[in-house]
């Protein structure tokens, strides 16, 4: 017989265990937990929710190797505790029960995750893998504990507008796929737009932007859009025809998109359309804030176009707001992403001069701007979603070096940029601009992550700070 672990994480939580479970219960609950360090797929689902018998299968990571883990929910005690337990997967032994306990005050709640489990290989699994399971799963929670509370505290903050019914296009990207869970746990309705044939069961709205097509009855109801759709701007080197698409993409599926609301019975009442900090060219040192004038360049002229898009829904009189991204930090897609590999090798660093600046925000803080937003009637126009802890280029390779316990001193010569990505290089890698978040910080945003040490270690677990962790 192996030997038996047992972990438990606790944190208290801002609203009654009631919530608290309600959350849990919820659509996309399992999405929200995922740590983006090491992402899981979901391959099959059955029963109800997390109910007694419903089953979930998981394709995961373990070390170098891929594993699959299928997991049945075996205790459910509505607003207490819910559990479910192993069927097949790694672990010798896996049954994870998820308490929620009345905190010490009415509004208040403890979240108590207790993992019972063994290693295969008895002893010799526990003494080869046991402390680094053991640290998995403090990283793991410290992420879920973490998530679990900002939620929360998001939503309570707005519970008195009520559950709305949202439509998101984009849906499917790195904000759009985290978007649709942060809403469906808040008590949310999604609605997602799709390209080919859409199920209306699962909440979906056919549309294809590039021959003017919207299923525009399938909106009618709808209390606010959120439009993330576009191609990736660093997804090709910008040829021609890659540029063309770029902007088609953003300011055809705008137009659509906007007309056909503006025409509705039942308009919604906000419209969040995405754009970005693209929108200044090079900038330099200048700060920048959303009153500032627009810059040059391609993706400047993207962003304009794009932003004056949605005017047929801003002269249907709805409140239109244009969040401008920053650069998005997330484990799973983008720019991040992207740098990992080069720096645990052990050879990353600064772009060019590393001068430039780098408006970044953490992907928890651009949901709670998008979802503040869409809650906030006094927000419209344009909207900067990045942290109020901008940094130069230079500046982040250093602190993701410190992060990952890598060198980052080995530059990436400016002409070498030029040579591999061409206009996009220039544009996107070896440009910067100084955005703050004026607008956000004035109506009273608290930024999850304003510092940009806490935004990386977030993501790529790189922290146990959170919950408590008895010994066992």
């Amino acid at each position: 017989m192996g030997k038996s672990h047992v972990f438990r994480a606790r944190s208290p939580m801002p609203v009654p265990a009631s919530d608290l479970f309600r959350w849990h219960a919820r659509e996309g609950a399992f999405e929200r937990l995922v740590p983006p360090w090491d992402p899981v797929q979901v391959v099959e689902r059955s029963g109800e929710g997390i109910q007694t018998g419903a089953r979930l299968a998981i394709a995961l990571r373990v070390g170098p190797l891929r594993s699959r883990l299928s997991a049945e929910h075996t205790a459910y005690e509505e607003g207490v505790l819910f559990q479910d337990t192993q069927r097949s997967g790694p672990f010798r032994r896996w049954v994870h029960t998820h308490h929620m306990r009345p905190g010490p005050s009415s509004g208040s709640s403890v979240l108590e995750d207790e993992v019972e489990y063994e290693l295969p290989l008895g002893a010799l699994g526990s003494a080869v893998a046991g402390a680094p399971v053991r640290r998995r799963l403090e990283h793991t929670f410290a992420y879920r504990h973490a998530v679990t509370f900002a939620d929360l505290k998001r939503h309570a903050a707005f519970a008195a507008r009520g559950p709305l019914t949202v439509a998101i296009s984009g849906a499917s990207g790195l904000v759009g796929s985290a978007l649709g869970p942060f809403l469906t746990t808040g008590g949310h309705r999604v609605k997602r737009l799709v390209r080919g044939p859409a199920d209306a069961l699962r909440g979906e709205i056919s549309w294809a932007p590039q021959r003017g097509e919207l299923d525009a009855r399938a909106l009618e109801g709808v209390d606010a859009v959120v439009h993330l759709a576009g191609a990736n701007v660093a997804g090709h080197r910008w040829t021609p025809e890659y540029r063309d698409l770029i902007l088609k993409s953003r300011t055809e599926g705008t137009r659509v998109l906007c007309e056909a609301l503006a025409k509705l019975e039942r308009k919604p009442r906000v419209v969040v359309s995405a754009s970005a900090i693209g929108y200044f060219g090079d900038r330099g040192d200048e700060v920048l804030t959303e009153a500032s004038g627009a810059g040059t360049g391609f993706l400047s002229q993207v962003c304009r176009e794009w932003e004056a898009a949605t005017a047929p829904a801003e002269d249907a009189g709805i409140r239109v707001v244009h969040a401008r991204l920053g650069v998005v930090l997330d484990a799973r897609e983008g720019a991040l992403a992207k740098m990992l590999p080069a720096f645990l090798a052990g050879g990353g660093g600064p772009m060019g001069s590393g001068r430039q600046w780098m408006s970044w925000v953490s992907l928890e803080d651009v949901l709670g701007l998008l979802h503040f937003a869409m809650m906030t009637p006094d927000v419209r126009g344009a909207l900067h979603v990045v942290s109020p802890g901008a940094v130069r280029q230079a500046e982040l390779a250093r602190t993701l070096g410190r992060v990952l316990h890598r060198p980052a001193f080995l530059p990436m010569p400016a002409a070498v940029i030029r040579t591999l990505f061409g206009q996009m290089g220039e544009e996107a890698l070896l440009s910067g601009a100084h955005a703050v978040p004026e607008a956000a910080l004035r109506h009273g945003y608290a930024f999850t992550f304003p510092e940009l040490e806490g935004a990386l270690r977030f993501t790529l677990g790189r922290t146990r700070a959170g919950p408590e962790y008895p010994h066992s």
